[in-house]
């Protein structure tokens, strides 16, 4: 099988290698790629967001499955482009990703599917946002409509904050916060048949507890040794069967990977968001600890056959993955900076990397780095992640010392 993969970050870096260690994988492009991207396959150039030159590549390339990886990409119809070429492709129609290029068509589908979500208002005038924040008691949420890279969600005691960021937005939801951890749940799916993945955690802030500016993720654990036994039974029940058959009733099936943000309430879980793909940084923790090959997961959903395929295998253990960000993010990011320590490292995965003309490793992005390790424990699967990290340097470098910290304990309770 010959498989194009589409996108550049740390997300992409775990799917490449979980799709090169496939036996039926028998040629990787990589469009546009990435430093280490280049090390597990071949990189042809292509803008991502332009659908015809993605099909183009694909026709030249001879894939024989197109996988599509950031959700940007998919919002502007580019699995529909390879589609109308007669090449499966592995993520949803430009239709369909509108589960997380618009929060409020998303919350319109979770209210006629039943799913148990936030109460929420779509808003778009700055009257509009500032009587749906009177609807709610702190702290409040507020959340770009868009696409926003996970960094458009604001969560705040601060009612003048919260309002300032919805004007800045201009069409945002406000919606009542969900106490109780988050969880992510990935679910593989050919518009009928449903697979979930194993649930991770990740940490959007910033600093240690949680603290500081929401970012795109820096870090993620698997899987969850603190959540109820039943979780991903409840949640494929409650809301990704009743998601998806909304979905194709409104003439939109979506096939791709389906991604379950979740608060674990004291009413129990709720949505938090849908994504159109695999989560960064949870797919390095996830992916890393699964054992049946992705190529075939992947291809079996883009044409349809999910339903025949085996149960997925999984490895013992613990994955934990720790991200290292440039100086700066998430509100900026400091760019070619010399990276050392990470070239040839195992468990080290590309997220926002180039190659300077000398050939030295230098920073081009918010989120650098990735450090994935794999543990017979949480504790060890930690240790041996950070123990990555600390190994690699450049300027500025910033990564959060709590990843996995609190399940690792036992520290994380139910409401």
């Amino acid at each position: 099988m010959r498989v194009l993969l589409i996108g550049t970050g740390g997300r992409e870096h775990a799917l490449a290698a979980a799709l090169a260690a496939d036996p039926a994988v028998t040629a990787l492009v990589c469009a546009p790629g990435s430093p280490g991207l280049a090390t597990l396959g071949e990189l042809a150039a292509v803008d991502p967001l332009d659908p015809g030159a993605v099909a183009a590549l694909a026709v030249e390339s001879g894939a024989d499955l197109v996988v599509v990886g950031p959700e940007a990409p998919l919002v502007a119809g580019v699995a529909d482009a390879v589609r109308a070429k007669g090449i499966p492709c592995f993520g949803p129609s430009q239709a369909a990703a509108q589960l997380e290029g618009s929060k409020a068509f998303a919350k319109d589908v979770m209210r006629a599917a039943g799913v148990p979500t936030a109460r929420s208002f779509a808003c778009t005038t700055p009257e509009e946002i500032a009587a749906a924040l009177d609807e709610f008691a702190p702290p409040y949420v507020v959340k770009d409509d868009g696409l926003a890279a996970g960094k458009g969600v604001v969560v705040t005691e601060d009612r003048d904050a919260a309002l300032a960021h919805g004007v800045a937005c201009g069409r945002v939801v406000v919606e009542e916060y969900l106490a109780g951890p988050e969880v992510s749940l990935f679910v593989v799916t050919d518009g009928a048949a449903a697979v979930p993945l194993q649930p991770a955690q990740d940490f959007k802030r910033i600093f240690d507890g949680d603290e500081g500016p929401n970012t795109g993720g820096m870090g993620a654990y698997s899987p969850l040794p603190w959540a109820p036994p039943d979780l991903v039974e409840q949640v494929m029940a409650s809301v990704v069967q009743p998601t998806l058959a909304e979905m194709r009733r409104r003439d939109t099936p979506f096939s791709g990977t389906l991604y379950v943000g979740l608060a674990l309430t004291a009413d129990g879980p709720k949505v938090i968001e849908f994504n159109c793909r695999f989560g960064d940084p949870e797919t390095q923790a996830v992916l890393a600890r699964l054992e049946t090959p992705l190529a075939g997961v992947l291809h079996a959903a883009a044409v349809g056959r999910l339903a025949e395929d085996p149960p997925l295998a999984w490895r013992s253990g613990a994955a934990v993955t720790v991200v290292m960000a440039s100086a700066g993010y998430p509100e900026s990011a400091h760019t070619g900076d010399v990276i050392t320590g990470a070239d040839g490292v195992p468990g080290v995965l590309h997220s926002g990397t180039a190659r300077r003309d000398d050939g030295a490793l230098v920073t081009a992005g918010g989120r650098v780095l990735t450090g994935t390790a794999l543990g017979a424990t949480l504790a060890e699967a930690r240790e041996a992640a950070y123990a990555i990290v600390r190994g690699i340097s450049f300027d500025g470098a910033q990564f959060r010392t709590d990843i996995a910290l609190a399940a690792a304990e036992g520290r994380i309770l139910l409401p």
